[in-house]
């Protein structure tokens, strides 16, 4: 059996800029894994980052244990 090659033709990376998102990446990337359960509630970043403000408000105003 022929082993694939990891590398197609058809992937061009000519016009490539190294290191384009390097430093945004260096400063900070917030990427969270969401599971499949909660993606059926959750479907996109607009309604978690909802509902995370949600529960930031709702936090907000609860007493805070000693």
């Amino acid at each position: 059996m022929k082993k694939q090659p990891e590398m197609l033709d058809e992937y061009d990376f000519s016009k490539g800029i190294r290191g384009k998102y390097a430093k945004a990446y260096h400063e900070g990337v917030n990427i969270v894994k969401i599971d499949e359960d909660v993606t059926k509630v959750f479907p996109d970043s607009k309604s978690v980052n909802e509902a995370l403000r949600t529960l930031m408000r709702l936090l907000d105003k609860t007493p805070q244990s000693a």
